[in-house]
Formats: structure tokens, sequence, C-alpha cells
């Protein structure tokens, strides 16, 4: 069987490598029991790092609006020159407060 495929970045997802599952919308803006999507958990790290639990429910609740944010976008193209395993904190600091 083939390995799962990451919904932002595109590169298959281990078995052993650390993965979660993303909630579109988030659970606090009205988004439990709706649909999530498999990600590295570098992936997931870093959009939590980039943007709001109110932007991710306002402006970014699909995998097409995720990969078009510029800091995502940069991040994808980072992440895909690394292997499918590679984990690290996060490749980017925290989001600043506004």
């Amino acid at each position: 069987m083939d390995d799962p495929v990451c919904g932002l970045c595109g590169r298959p997802i281990p078995p052993n490598s650390r993965q979660s599952l993303h909630h579109l919308v988030p659970k606090l803006k009205g988004g439990k029991g709706g649909p999530v999507v498999r990600l590295h958990q570098i992936c997931h790290n870093e959009i939590h790092a980039t943007l709001t639990e109110a932007e991710l429910a306002r402006d970014h609740h699909t995998l097409e609006s995720l990969r078009v944010q510029p800091r995502l976008a940069a991040f994808i193209r980072w992440v895909a020159r690394r292997p499918p395993e590679f984990h690290s904190r996060s490749a980017g600091g925290r989001r600043k407060k506004r």
C-alpha cells in the first residue's frame, strides 16, 4: 500500500514519520466534525505558526488557499527539498502579533 500524501506539501508521509490531522476550519471556529486533512507534523506546525485561528476560519479553510498564502508557499518550496520523514521544530518563527 502506498504511503498517504501530505495535503499541504504533496510529499508522501512514511508510516513512522510525525504526522497529524488538520481541521480545515478550526474546531474553535465551528469546524468540529468538519473536514480534516492528514499532514506532516512540520507542515501542520507551519500552518499554525503562520496563521491565526480566525484567519484560518475566514480566509484559509481550503488546501488551495493555504498553498497560495505567501509564507506557506515559500515553506512548501523549502520543505519539498527535504526527505519525506524530515522534521524540525518549525522552519520559521512564530507569527507576529497584529
